[in-house]
């Protein structure tokens, strides 16, 4: 098997942003040295935050588990450095709220080595127990949603996964955190999709790969060609944005169409991204649980580029300071990508387990345009992957006719940002839909009716 598509693969729609990724599309991922402080926040993943098993002044070490799931769509969470709890409190979170978080102190004479001896063999876990495995290990969805993986993983009685298609599109600019594991750790991406596959029952697995990733391309086909029974096949996709969303993968990869309120699952699909893939290979091979992640740090105002292997907990600080973004030319620090990333309220915010990036963009970069009246040009009608009508969902949200907006099916919008991207008046749809969508969560059923 291992075999890779001749021609590219995509989807309807979308746009073709720069890719931007020259910067750091070479670098090899490196450590960031480790720090003095680390804050843990318990509702760092999609669902119930997780609850503290530690208290203030006790010694955890690398690996330890200091905070078990809150729920069934929960995850565990474990200490990204040998120290002491010094406490627990509200700390400022990437969106600026206050949230529950566990504080250590590092240990300045640690060496900080993982001790963690590995799980059961894989093979011998039933699907049940390994859905535990992967939730005390913390192990999230690390495209950026942090969506718990072991509930993706609990598949409904009478559905059957036929495939597992692993992401690694990685379709957003500047970002080349999945580019570099795939090339520099190949073997982990086929062992994590293999595991997967079998857990899950799949009678097959892809990984799709965007075209401007030769290297990776190429490093996974050379593993595969050293494990021909495994049935595993690489797909090329067409490079256009936003590739890497689960339903246009699944369309490009599959020629599939999962219907509006379904989830891949519904038809026979499993997506798990590059990272969340590598995380599980590495929780069957050493014992580690989800305690680090690669971070793209890039954009016009760092001075060294790099793609970093950074303890959860860290300080967006600490890591620019490595990187040389703390600079005056620096006027902005987006967590992600520029596409669905967002501004950080304060430099001392965590990185956590979905943070793929963090970009820094000088004044030329955040200048706004001024904004103009809508044109009717039809410009986000053909850039938007879902087929909706991003201009009239981006008018009624700027009038606050909120429940107007479900008539046009603003749940299924994704907020990629590929509307705001191609208008030409530079009006800002994504966010408008954004509003909308967050004052319908607030007012689900009577105000939406």
């Amino acid at each position: 098997m291992g075999l890779l598509s001749l021609f590219s693969k995509s989807f309807s729609h979308g746009v073709h942003p720069a890719h931007h990724k020259g910067q750091t599309e070479d670098l090899a991922i490196q450590r960031v040295p480790f720090g003095k402080r680390y804050v843990m926040p318990l509702g760092q993943h999609i669902g119930a935050p997780a609850i503290a098993v530690v208290s203030k002044g006790q010694s955890v070490r690398r690996g330890e588990l200091i905070a078990k799931p809150g729920g069934f769509i929960s995850t565990a969470l474990h200490s990204p450095v040998t120290g002491t709890v010094t406490e627990i409190t509200p700390q400022r979170t990437l969106d600026g709220a206050l949230k529950e978080a566990i504080v250590i102190e590092a240990d300045p004479y640690s060496t900080q080595r993982l001790e963690t001896t590995p799980p059961t063999s894989w093979e011998k876990l039933s699907l049940e127990t390994f859905i535990k495995v992967i939730q005390q290990a913390g192990i999230v969805g690390m495209g950026g949603a942090a969506f718990p993986s072991h509930v993706k993983y609990s598949i409904p009685e009478g559905v059957q996964i036929d495939d597992l298609l692993v992401n690694g599109a990685e379709c957003e600019p500047f970002l080349t955190n999945d580019h570099r594991l795939m090339v520099e750790r190949p073997q982990a991406v086929i062992e994590g999709t293999e595991i997967l596959r079998q857990k899950l029952g799949a009678k097959r697995a892809c990984i799709g790969i965007e075209q401007n990733k030769p290297e990776a391309i190429e490093a996974l086909r050379e593993q595969l060609a050293q494990q021909p029974e495994r049935p595993i096949t690489l797909s090329a996709l067409e490079v256009k944005y936003p590739q890497g969303a689960e339903k246009m993968l699944v369309k490009s990869v599959y020629g599939k169409e999962i219907p509006a309120g379904q989830l891949p699952r519904d038809i026979g699909v499993a997506v798990n991204n590059v990272g969340t893939i590598v995380a599980i290979a590495d929780l069957f091979e050493t014992g580690s649980p989800l305690i680090e992640r690669v971070v793209t740090v890039s954009g016009p105002g760092v001075d060294q580029p790099a793609n970093l292997l950074v303890p959860l907990g860290t300080s967006v600080r600490d890591v620019l300071r490595f990187s040389g973004a703390l600079n005056d030319k620096t006027r902005e620090i987006i967590m992600g990508g520029p596409m669905m990333g967002f501004p950080i309220a304060s430099l001392d915010v965590p990185i956590l387990k979905g943070s793929s990036g963090i970009l820094a963009f000088t004044e030329t970069e955040t200048a706004r345009p001024p904004e103009y009246t809508c044109i009717r040009c039809g410009r986000c009608l053909e850039a938007c992957p879902y087929f909706l009508n991003p201009s009239r969902l981006a008018l009624l949200s700027r009038n606050r006719r909120y429940e107007e907006t479900t008539g046009y099916h603003v749940m299924d919008c994704v907020e990629c940002g590929a509307c705001s991207y191609s208008c030409p008046s530079n009006i800002p749809i994504a966010q408008l839909i954004r509003t909308a969508k967050d004052n319908l969560r607030q007012h689900p059923v009577q105000d939406a009716a």
